[in-house]
């Protein structure tokens, strides 16, 4: 969480416990929010995280017994439970959905979820989940994250204090695309003014994708400028809730050859066969394989 001197005037709620609970290990709240699903969350110990969605601007924490706790500014504090329940799924029980993986004949996953335990998929806005996986194509997280705080800054609506959001396609639109290039967005500055222009220009576009046969919503995403494969399948598990959504990465790639024997595979086969061995929560097995390789690489 990065400390500005500005928060000091702002009046922040009291902690409260997420309701339903939810419930994280520190290490899985960490690599639910610092992970590569959302780009707007930070902490200056993984203690206690900061993170923006929407018009929404929240801090969370755990308490003795690992449940989730929220504080926000008193400001934007109306209605925030709803909010922030919806956001990390609190309707769902991830340790239920992970238990229909197969874990009982993959020993693989039953590591990853044993080491992971309480990762869960967080339920973003669809537009805003599309406009960073924009920014993300050749980019490390750290970095990702500078491009959608500049957007924020630069093009976002005013929250509290210094706090903005991401800007509305329409203003991505509207602003130009030098002054998206001076977001530090670089070759991706004119995907962002293609996809705004389609779909500002078709503001129900994205409406079917969370309900849409799966390769329909894929088709659909691939259409928009700069939307590959993989960008796609991220909008889709991040932002459309398509838990059947197995996006291959360079971690997911090579996690795939070296614990599957899936040497030389292409991306598309990788998730195809993601699809077909995990099953319709191929995405949640997805996160704990992603989170077991990318923190074993940092650790060597």
């Amino acid at each position: 969480m990065n400390t500005r001197e500005t928060d000091a005037s702002l009046a922040w709620t009291r902690w409260k416990l997420v309701k339903p609970t939810v419930r994280f290990s520190y290490r899985s709240l960490r690599e639910t929010l610092d992970g590569g699903q959302s780009f707007r969350w930070n902490s200056a110990d993984c203690r206690t995280w900061e993170g923006i969605w929407s018009r929404n601007l929240v801090r969370v924490r755990l308490d003795q017994q690992g449940r989730l706790q929220w504080s926000s500014p008193e400001a934007l504090a109306v209605g925030m439970d709803e909010r922030v329940a919806d956001y990390f799924v609190a309707d769902m029980d991830p340790e239920k959905i992970a238990d229909t993986l197969p874990w009982r004949s993959d020993d693989v996953l039953r590591k990853a979820l044993e080491q992971w335990k309480g990762l869960r998929i967080l339920r973003q806005p669809l537009d805003e989940t599309l406009m960073t996986f924009l920014c993300s194509s050749n980019k490390r997280i750290i970095h990702i994250k500078q491009i959608c705080e500049a957007l924020a800054r630069n093009l976002g609506e005013p929250l509290v204090g210094p706090h903005r959001s991401l800007p509305k396609w329409s203003t991505i639109r509207n602003s130009g695309e030098a002054s998206i290039r001076a977001c530090k967005t670089g070759y991706r500055a004119p995907y962002l003014m293609g996809t705004s222009e389609r779909l500002v220009s078709d503001r129900g576009y994205l409406d079917d994708l969370k309900s849409a046969p799966y390769p329909s919503a894929l088709r659909a995403l691939t259409a928009l400028p700069g939307v590959g494969t993989k960008v796609a399948e991220c909008v889709l598990l991040f932002g459309a809730a398509r838990m059947e959504s197995f996006p291959v990465d360079t971690w997911i790639a090579k996690a795939m050859a070296r614990l599957y024997g899936l040497h030389d595979w292409k991306p598309q086969q990788i998730a195809a066969f993601g699809r077909a061995h995990f099953g319709p929560y191929a995405g949640l097995a997805q996160q704990y394989l992603f989170a077991m390789e990318r923190n074993r690489k940092s650790s060597n």
